[in-house]
């Protein structure tokens, strides 16, 4: 009698529906991470704008140039920053942090956004005593 070598057909079709089973059950936990990632990315952007605000801020503090409303400037690489109240201005943020990314920046409301809903929002000085802020909105990212 020869000895059969290799799988039946009902071995292989049990081994299909249970790699079926297996990747119905992990998929889901693989397809969340988009928005996890993205808003890891929003978070980090807002660090970055905090990041920029406190450098320029104590450029400002060294220079003597942290409480007027607007006209003086400090120079960080050979960038210019408007500065209101020592903090960039709406139009100058995006050139303290000086790197490029998937967020665009819109000055008029100082926002940097990756998505709808996703973004960072950038508030600047309105006092000497109010300084310039940020926050992200991760919420349906």
């Amino acid at each position: 009698m020869k000895k059969q070598t290799g799988f039946t057909l009902i071995e292989l079709v049990m081994v299909i529906v249970i790699l079926g089973i297996l990747a119905a059950t992990a998929l889901p936990r693989f397809a969340g991470l988009d928005s996890d990632a993205r808003t890891a990315s929003a978070n980090g952007m807002l660090g970055a704008v905090k990041s920029a605000m406190a450098i320029v801020h104590a450029q400002a503090l060294v220079g003597g140039v942290a409480t007027s409303a607007s006209g003086d400037t400090v120079t960080l690489e050979g960038q210019a920053i408007a500065l209101v109240y020592g903090y960039p201005d709406l139009a100058s943020i995006d050139n303290a942090l000086n790197f490029s990314s998937d967020f665009t920046y819109a000055s008029a409301g100082g926002t940097f956004t990756l998505q709808t809903n996703c973004l960072v929002t950038y508030t600047a000085a309105t006092s000497a005593t109010a300084p310039a802020t940020a926050a992200s909105t991760v919420t349906g990212c």
